[in-house]
């Protein structure tokens, strides 16, 4: 037997990403201020494929309750308007020639129990990622211990430490959906 060991710096760097991805899907929950990231999410079709918003227009909030976007290209100011407005960000941009002004409506409690719901299906999706990491895991260590490249004590002490790295990210998880949920939910 050898002393063959899985990466647990590739695990933790693609668990990390999850987590990383999620907040950046928190940063598009829009709690009633004005934030250039809230479109970040938003995919618009142009040219023929699918396009972040960003590649598009740019995004400025000259008010603290208002986003204001200028779009590039004329042709892409219809696209754009209609991709805010099919968002589920409950937005309606009004356009003026190349701008569009996005006035950001106060949350009313129903829609902010809405949001947190989108919020704790973000977090989920995050920890399903997590949890498949960690499989992914457990099914290398178990493949190396059949082909005798590990012992089995070897085989479940690294066990032990991908599930140390799981429990750890997922506890990540929990928190900044705990931030986000008050963060919501705060009038």
């Amino acid at each position: 037997m050898s002393d063959a060991s899985l990466d647990q710096k590739d695990l933790k760097r693609r668990m990390s990403g999850a987590l990383e991805k999620l907040r950046e899907e928190f940063a598009g929950l829009r709690t009633g201020r004005a934030s250039t990231s809230l479109l970040d999410p938003i995919t618009v079709d142009a040219y023929g494929a699918k396009m972040p918003m960003v590649q598009v227009a740019s995004v400025s909030v000259p008010e603290p309750r208002m986003l204001m976007v200028q779009v590039w290209d004329a042709g892409l100011v219809q696209p754009v308007e209609k991709a805010i407005r099919e968002s589920s960000l409950g937005l309606n941009p009004i356009t003026e020639g190349q701008t569009l002004r996005i006035p950001l409506p106060e949350l009313t409690q129903e829609r902010r129990k809405d949001l947190t719901k989108v919020a704790h299906q973000y977090a989920e999706q995050a920890r399903i990622a997590v949890r498949n990491v960690r499989r992914d895991g457990m099914d290398t260590l178990k493949k190396m211990e059949h082909d005798s490249e590990m012992s089995e004590d070897q085989m479940h002490s690294q066990g032990d430490e991908v599930q140390k790295l799981t429990d750890s990210v997922i506890k990540d998880i929990d928190q900044a959906l705990e931030t986000k949920d008050a963060d919501i939910m705060q009038v």
